[in-house]
């Protein structure tokens, strides 16, 4: 039994060494860029206060391309393109052909653009009728509506003129009301 109980501890302790390890790793490995930045910059920042003030240079300007490697612009792979008949035929017909075919392209491109115009048009016109038929309709049962509203309160006028006429004579008969 006390072989058994010594193992388990000593199993207990390695555990918790292995956990702290673990904790210590984690907090490390998180916390970790974050500090090393900051270090480094504070020696950064701590170099630059002990550093010389900037140097004031009177470079040339940069060479270009065409100074540096002067053949390199101009280079041109002369069998480019030989190979490929479309090509071939392409490069071969008059610049006033290609020019007429260009036009053409964008004939075509400006009809269909037409084309797509004239049905949203059309499209739209459509719905708009549809609109204003309901504006319509709804103008018509407004009036209807306005009509009847205006021929009732007329009715009413009477009603109660002809009520009014009548709890008149009822008191004149000795009716006291409610």
């Amino acid at each position: 039994m006390l072989g058994g109980s010594g193992g388990t501890r000593r199993s207990g302790a390695w555990l918790r060494c292995c956990l702290v390890v673990f904790a210590v790793a984690s907090a490390l490995f998180v916390s970790g860029p974050a500090l090393y930045w900051r270090f480094k910059k504070s020696i950064e920042s701590g170099k630059a206060s002990l550093s010389c003030s900037p140097c004031i240079c009177d470079c040339p300007p940069p060479l270009s391309l065409n100074n540096i490697a002067p053949g390199l612009v101009n280079l041109s792979v002369a069998d480019c393109g030989k190979n490929d008949p479309d090509l071939n035929r392409e490069l071969e017909k008059p610049y006033v052909d290609l020019l007429t075919e260009e036009l053409k392209l964008q004939e075509a491109v400006a009809e269909e653009h037409m084309h797509h115009m004239n049905i949203t048009f059309v499209e739209a016109r459509r719905v708009a009728s549809q609109y204003q038929r309901e504006a319509e309709k709804c103008n018509a049962a407004t009036e209807t509506c306005e009509e009847a509203r205006e021929r009732i309160e007329a009715l009413l006028i009477k009603e109660r003129k002809v009520t009014s006429s009548w709890e008149r004579r009822a008191r004149r008969l000795g009716w006291e009301g409610e």
